[in-house]
């Protein structure tokens, strides 16, 4: 599968270059892990490389000011390497809180209530809408 994939890729010109790129920014990503320290390597990821400015994705404005104050360093690293990275450009990444949604809360009715709401609807016709959610209500709202 593997194989047949990388035909594909290698296949178009716009394709190839695709492919080309992706690697190159592949290759890129494991410098920045071997030259930063491991807590800040897990905090940002290479997101472009556009001619001679290299794009880095931080996870949020704490890690992304660490990576602007170390950038002149970094850009002597990959030019140590043989890469041609003349400045660094950090962004902060947006990371979409999810809303945990918290099970509704369990309401019961008292006795008392519940008496009530049965008196009230056996005041009803047998046919009622309001009757017959009324006696739902209360069948879900027993105690066991």
């Amino acid at each position: 599968m593997t194989q047949l994939i990388q035909r594909f890729l290698g296949t178009g010109d716009a394709l190839a270059r695709l492919k080309d790129h992706a690697a190159r920014l592949m290759r890129l990503q494991n410098m920045l892990q071997q030259q930063l320290p491991p807590a800040l390597a897990s905090s940002c990821s290479v997101a472009n490389l556009k001619g001679e400015t290299l794009v880095l994705l931080a996870n949020g404005g704490a890690v992304a000011a660490r990576l602007k104050q170390i950038a002149p360093s970094l850009i002597q690293q990959f030019a140590a390497a043989g890469l041609a990275i003349t400045t660094i450009q950090v962004k902060v990444k947006v990371i979409e809180a999810r809303d945990e949604r918290r099970p509704p809360p369990q309401r019961t009715i008292s006795e008392t209530g519940s008496r009530s709401l049965e008196d009230f609807s056996a005041t009803l016709p047998a046919e009622s809408p309001l009757r017959e959610s009324l006696e739902r209500l209360i069948r879900r709202s027993r105690r066991d």
